[in-house]
């Protein structure tokens, strides 16, 4: 942190009114010197309702009418998958920055465009990674910054839900298992956020080779399946060849018959790393330890002697922190957009039925993007 820290009033637009979008409404209002000066929803009445429920002086479902107004500084994209590279072209153009939702695309095509134009703009772009900001990746990232986990050779990035399907297990909407507007299932719900987190630890190396396969297998409910339109993978699995010779593990259950998978670990020539529950195994002589940190008061030192204040309390928190000048922007887009090429790659070796190159995730990556 500056030792002057700035506090400017950062004037923020939101694009999406819905669930997610109002998630994003409240938490920056909840931040000293944050305003929400207008939002843009696809619903009249709908955009209307919330902008009078959050006191916002001005709605439209008119994009440009909101990317028009000069005082804003930055939006929120928070629309479905297929949507974020067209809203986010949209407002980098008109000059603002731009926090958008994961996945930072429907496609690596997708992501990469978003990626391009906003170095060829100049503009700040931040993918909303959550799981970056936890106590327990900071202390992850501590431990492995002082070298405690020796040659880092294996990850596994793993998340599970016993029965966690939008919409079909009773809550979300049929979107969210659409491929036309989700463009991916577990992978891109909930997947994203733990491999974005194992890349984050391993300071975002390149994929060369991804191997993976796709599942729908639980049985749903029929009537909620006739209404869904279900056509994205409940379960997803994948190894992933990095530079440097590690090898990436992945498993993303949205539906899965077991009690648990554990969850995502790295394992290092001296010491391995477990994210939750959180636990530091590494051996002494003959002696295998196996550590276990306080991290309420790991979180309560960082605030109070390392002074980190709100800065790395969340994504938003972060984002406007970046855009006040006062930390410098966790590079959130380029671990974004090789998540992307990964659970595309998972797709695609899926479909051609065999382990696929980045080159060729690159060069058969379509835009699915829809018109905004």
């Amino acid at each position: 942190m500056k030792n002057t820290r700035s506090e400017k009033t950062i004037k923020i637009g939101i694009i999406g009114v819905g669930q997610i979008g109002k998630i994003h409404l409240q938490t920056y209002q909840s931040i000293s010197g944050v305003e929400v000066v207008g939002i843009a929803g696809r619903d009249p009445k709908k955009t209307e309702k919330v902008a009078k429920d959050y006191n916002i002086p001005f709605w439209t479902i008119n994009l440009h009418e909101l990317l028009a107004i000069k005082d804003i500084d930055a939006v929120s994209i928070c629309l479905h998958n297929n949507l974020h590279q067209p809203a986010t072209l949209e407002a980098l153009k008109a000059g603002k920055h731009v926090f958008c939702e994961k996945p930072m695309a429907g496609t690596y095509h997708d992501a990469l465009m978003m990626y391009e134009t906003a170095k060829r703009t100049e503009k700040k772009l931040s993918i909303q990674l959550s799981s970056l900001f936890t106590n327990e990746t900071k202390a992850a990232k501590k431990i492995i910054e002082k070298g405690l986990l020796g040659h880092t050779y294996f990850a596994c990035s793993a998340g599970f839900r016993r029965r966690g399907r939008p919409f079909v297990d009773g809550y979300g909407s049929p979107s969210f298992v659409q491929l036309s507007q989700a463009g991916g299932g577990a992978l891109y719900d909930v997947g994203v956020y733990h491999i974005a987190n194992i890349l984050y630890l391993l300071n975002n190396p390149i994929p060369l080779r991804i191997s993976g396969k796709t599942y729908q297998e639980v049985p749903i409910d029929p009537n909620h399946y006739r209404e869904s339109g279900f056509d994205v993978e409940e379960f997803a699995v994948g190894l992933v060849h990095l530079e440097g010779g590690m090898a990436l593990n992945i498993v993303e259950a949205w539906a899965a018959n077991l009690d648990q998978f554990g969850g995502s670990y790295m394992l290092g020539s001296k010491g391995g790393l477990r994210l939750k529950p959180f636990g530091f195994f590494h051996s002494i002589q003959e002696m295998d330890i196996n550590s276990v940190i306080d991290l309420e008061s790991f979180g309560y030192r960082l605030h109070n002697v390392c002074n980190s204040g709100i800065a790395y309390d969340g994504p938003q928190q972060h984002w406007i922190e970046a855009l006040r000048g006062n930390i410098p922007l966790l590079p959130t887009a380029e671990i974004a957009l090789t998540t992307m090429l990964i659970s595309e790659g998972i797709y695609l070796s899926n479909k051609l039925g065999r382990e696929v190159t980045a080159e060729d995730v690159i060069k058969l990556s379509k835009s699915t993007a829809n018109p905004i």
